[in-house]
């Protein structure tokens, strides 16, 4: 096992400043729809809409750093091992089976991750942020605009914070089936993961 660096300074701020904001619009946008109190009614909506600016502005720096870096590669799908991937972790993973699919620098994602975050990227972000401030600019506070239909907007909106709430859930489990219960926290935080020596030198089939 060696430890090596594998996500960089702004991958790892990317990750936790879109998880601070990611809760903050789950907890503010619940408490909007009167789920629960928290920070009362206006001050929810307030911290939502300056959530869903700085998620934007994040969104943008994010992709052109992908882009730019060519990281943009580690989120395209592929549909070999998927199947596996999610049998390992549904039961697999209970029997001490190996990983199907190994971790290494060029490939950071399994298949299941890939189409997964593919999915987010593509469809899930765009669906709230253009729904978000469709409804922000067009609703709420006394717009001297009115758009009809907005119960479509907001049910779309609302669809896409639970399909949030389950990827939040998900995440948390898959958090803990790294090489120990706490390594991919650990990598996450430091940058560093331990890898075996062919983990990080090759890049698997599945990327081709």
């Amino acid at each position: 096992m060696n430890n090596v660096k594998i996500y960089s300074r702004f991958e790892r701020f990317w990750h936790w400043t879109q998880m601070v904001l990611i809760l903050l619009l789950m907890i503010t946008g619940f408490e909007i729809h009167s789920t629960f109190e928290a920070f009362g009614f206006e001050t929810s909506v307030r911290l939502h809409s300056a959530a869903g600016w700085a998620f934007l502005i994040l969104t943008i720096f994010a992709i052109f750093w992908m882009l730019v870096t060519g990281q943009s590669k580690q989120f395209i799908p592929v549909r070999n091992n998927v199947k596996q991937q999610a049998m390992y972790y549904l039961v697999g993973i209970f029997k001490k089976a190996p990983h199907p699919v190994k971790k290494t620098v060029d490939c950071k994602l399994n298949p299941l991750q890939r189409n997964i975050y593919f999915g987010l990227i593509i469809l899930v972000f765009p669906v709230q942020l253009i729904t978000g401030f469709l409804y922000l600019f067009f609703h709420y506070p006394n717009k001297p605009f009115a758009l009809e239909g907005l119960e479509t907007v907001a049910v779309l909106h609302t669809l896409g914070a639970f399909l949030l709430v389950a990827f939040v859930i998900a995440h948390l489990y898959l958090i803990s089936t790294g090489h120990t219960v706490t390594s991919n926290l650990q990598a996450m935080i430091t940058g560093y993961e331990e890898l075996d020596d062919d983990e990080k030198e090759v890049q698997v089939e599945t990327t081709k």
